[in-house]
């Protein structure tokens, strides 16, 4: 029997539109939430990235600030930026889209935005928040993977997570969050340095897999009745296509939703949970602000 599929693209919908109900309603009291979104440079996914954040802004009737600068905008020039939209009491929330050219220093440039407006949750001070259980903005994409669970109604407590990768945007902070009473699962991390990966993933009653490695997990790797969540987001060359690829995750999902019991498709998985969360943040942090000045 295959898998049920798990819709990450109508869940994002139901959470835009919560995102877009609350945003009318701080706009009713004067303030409209706010996203300053920052690109630098022409990378083709950045640029499709935050093409795709613009609009979702516009759609739940927020406000984008839609900053675009050169590729050879200079360290100094952006963190000078930067510190501006810090100061713009008009700006709640302040994105700048990763990766950055190698001359700028990525570290510095999440060090330089406020912790209050760090809408995207990677300022140490949000991450040593949501390390303790403060509240904080919680980093979107593995915060968007917690409600699709949640959505899809799979329990989390007592049951045996892994996680197959191990970065500050994904693996770390779901590991962290996973393990919070709330959620109260057991939390295995795999990575590079895993020996016999196979042998933990088949202990698996969740397994995330967010290690960006086209169909790294097969079939075999997946005890049945798995739930499996596929983060990675992976670009494949395809003649058949006009853009020249395909997009595919780190699961081999037709063989794998054979096995798993829920499953989640790349795209329309949990692609579409980032940019609904990224909303809901924005408007947590326009809330923030209103609540400051009241």
């Amino acid at each position: 029997m295959s898998a049920e599929i798990i819709d990450g693209f109508s869940i994002a919908q139901q959470v835009r539109k919560q995102a877009a109900d609350e945003a009318a309603e701080l706009s009713r009291k004067g303030t409209t939430p706010c996203l300053a979104v920052v690109l630098v440079g022409e990378n083709p996914a950045s640029v499709s990235y935050v093409t795709a954040k613009e609009k979702a802004l516009e759609e739940a009737g927020m406000k984008g600030k839609d900053i675009r600068l050169p590729q050879d905008t200079t360290e100094a020039d952006l963190l000078q930026l930067i510190h501006d939209l810090n100061e713009d009491t008009s700006v709640h929330g302040i994105l700048v889209q990763l990766p950055l050219p190698k001359h700028i220093d990525e570290d510095k440039v999440i060090m330089a935005i406020k912790p209050e407006k760090d809408v995207d949750g990677f300022h140490p001070v949000n991450v040593g928040n949501m390390m303790i259980g403060r509240k904080s903005y919680l980093p979107c994409t593995p915060h968007g993977v917690l409600v699709l669970l949640k959505t899809m109604g799979i329990a989390t407590a007592g049951k045996h997570a892994v996680i197959v990768g191990r970065s500050n945007i994904v693996g770390k902070p779901l590991s962290v969050l996973l393990t919070r009473k709330e959620y109260n699962a057991t939390v295995t991390v795999c990575h590079t340095g895993t020996k016999d990966l196979s042998s933990f993933t088949r202990q698996a009653d969740i397994l995330i897999a967010a290690a960006g490695s086209p169909a790294m997990i097969s079939a075999d790797m997946v005890k049945p009745g798995t739930v499996v969540i596929d983060v990675g987001v992976n670009r494949i060359p395809d003649s058949t296509k006009k853009s020249g690829f395909r997009l595919c995750g780190d699961v081999d999902f037709d063989a794998v939703k054979e096995v798993a019991s829920y499953i989640t498709p790349v795209p329309r998985g949990v692609g579409p949970m980032t940019i609904a969360m990224l909303m809901m943040n924005t408007v947590e942090a326009a809330k923030a602000a209103m609540e400051e000045n009241a």
